[in-house]
């Protein structure tokens, strides 16, 4: 890990023209690579990314030189690089090796592209992968503030974020500064706060390499750095969240990027509690988290408490893992399998008994996306969710919220007033024995967003295939009663439940006509 890092110059601007003519872009990297060898370099596999660079294009020189950390020849590297001014700026160093004279990357410059097809380029710490098969290497004492790329947690992040223009948006904890630069995209005022001030180097180079006007960056520990501020349209966190027992021993030291230095699940208690206060009317908090599980208590209780008041709060739980698994994952990520069999059992021993010792038997991870209504009466959604969806979000969490507030709205007298249409991608699906004359049930189920599935009686079947608009629900249903022989009075009374569920889970939406 490099202590000296690059400075943001003129020289940014060159190698960014340097990167676009060789396509040293996510759509070049496609190109040269192929899917299965690009999928492999993001798992930290990069033999099939070696094979794919053999040749002499300027592409291959720069794949080999940033993105596999490898030496490559300096003229050659001239030929493709103003050479000089990015040495004289840090991007690379000179070694002398066998092969002659060859110049290396010092840190990591990745494509990443934005979400309306920018090319950016991400400036992290070399040979660091969030759960990579190779884990973080390097000197143990040089990776207590070490930087990490772009990794799976912050692109679901960037995912989730919902990215209708605001005036003011926060990003704690920034790391390389990857959901800033997709928050000034759509937001005037943008803030990165880091613990690390070496993540806020990285994040200034991520911007200057990027060509995007840099956030105001600030360093200190969780909302420290903006306690006097104003309040924000927006704040996403991608935070420090693993549960781990902290150093082992004097030798051991935290990582940074990823244990906050808290017991449990504090700090991101501690986070989603503090939010409200620094979020304006209207205002949204999306995070990642992990939370503990404890023995004899349900998840949804525990997390339910983070929520403040005044906030609508969405959870989803996408992941559950064992301790055993937990931890293997964590030690893995930090590269402890290589310091040797007996260390690594020395760590492994003491985050189970940290675990044991706290009545931990597992952990979860999820999205939390909180929205600051001041109502009276919140909206609490916590779910476990573990199956694919369909990214970005956005727009489906902003719709969530949007449907709490009709729910909120209405009684069952209001809603059986009220129009709804079928959401679009909704298709049915009918389960039963082949031949039979009726269905033991019915399944609704989406192709768009959440990619939900929910079971309903041929009555709300009925019922969601002719929303469009037209009829009232109540109108609906007295057809249907009718139609099956049954009271009306009697399925209207009964029915408004299962409409609420439909409509807050994203199968019926309110028509914009009624």
């Amino acid at each position: 890990m490099s202590t000296h890092l690059p400075i943001a110059s003129d020289t940014t601007i060159r190698l960014r023209e340097a990167f676009l003519a060789a396509s040293f872009t996510v759509d070049g990297l496609l190109e040269l690579l192929g899917a299965p060898a690009y999928a492999a370099l993001a798992r930290s596999e990069t033999t099939p990314a070696l094979r794919a660079t053999r040749g002499d294009s300027a592409l291959a020189t720069l794949v080999r030189l940033f993105l596999l950390q490898d030496g490559v020849d300096r003229d050659r590297a001239a030929e493709v690089l103003p050479l000089r001014d990015a040495l004289d700026d840090g991007w690379l160093s000179v070694e002398h090796s066998p092969r002659g004279e060859e110049v290396r990357a010092t840190v990591d410059v990745r494509p990443y592209g934005g979400p309306q097809g920018e090319d950016w380029w991400i400036v992290s710490d070399l040979g660091c992968a969030v759960g990579g098969a190779s884990g973080i290497r390097g000197p143990e004492q040089d990776r207590e503030n070490v930087v990490l790329g772009v990794g799976g947690a912050s692109t679901t992040l960037a995912g989730l974020v919902v990215r209708e223009p605001v005036d003011r948006a926060l990003d704690l904890g920034t790391g390389s500064g990857i959901l800033a630069l997709h928050l000034a995209r759509h937001a005037t005022e943008v803030t990165a706060t880091d613990l690390n001030p070496r993540a806020l180097r990285f994040a200034e180079l991520t911007f200057a390499l990027s060509g995007a006007p840099a956030p105001e960056l600030r360093e200190g520990s969780l909302f420290e750095p903006v306690d006097n501020e104003e309040p924000y349209d927006l704040i996403v966190s991608n935070p420090p969240f693993v549960i781990s027992p902290g150093p082992v021993s004097g030798e051991d030291r935290a990582l940074t990027y990823r244990d906050g230095g808290l017991s449990g699940d504090a700090l991101c208690r501690t986070l989603v509690q503090n939010s409200a206060a620094r979020l304006a009317p209207g205002g949204y908090c999306q995070l990642l988290a992990n939370w503990q599980h404890i023995g004899g208590e349900d998840w949804r209780d525990r997390v339910r408490g983070w929520v403040p008041r005044g906030c609508d709060a969405w959870i989803v739980q996408r992941e559950t893992q064992d301790v055993n698994q937990y931890t293997e994952l964590w030690l893995r990520d930090a590269g402890v399998h290589l310091l040797g069999p007996e260390e690594y059992a020395r760590r492994y021993d003491a985050w189970l008994a940290e675990f044991e010792r706290s009545g931990t038997e597992a952990v979860g991870f999820g999205w939390i996306s909180l929205r600051r209504t001041d109502s009276d009466q919140p909206s609490l959604t916590l779910e476990e969710w573990t199956h694919p969806v369909e990214q970005p979000l956005g727009d489906t969490v902003r719709e969530h919220f949007a449907r709490q507030d009709f729910l909120r709205r209405h009684d069952d007298a209001a809603l059986l007033d009220t129009r709804f249409v079928l959401a679009e991608g909704v298709v049915q699906e009918q389960v039963g024995p082949p031949g039979a004359e009726d269905p033991e049930h019915v399944v609704l189920r989406q192709s768009r967003g959440m990619m939900r599935a929910t079971k309903v009686d041929t009555v709300g079947a009925g019922f969601a295939g002719v929303c469009d608009g037209t009829l009232s629900a109540g109108r609906i249903l007295d057809a249907i009663a009718q139609l099956v022989g049954e009271d009306a009075v009697a399925l209207r009374d009964r029915t408004p439940d299962a409409i609420r569920l439909l409509v807050e889970q994203g199968f019926l939406l309110p028509s914009a006509e009624g």
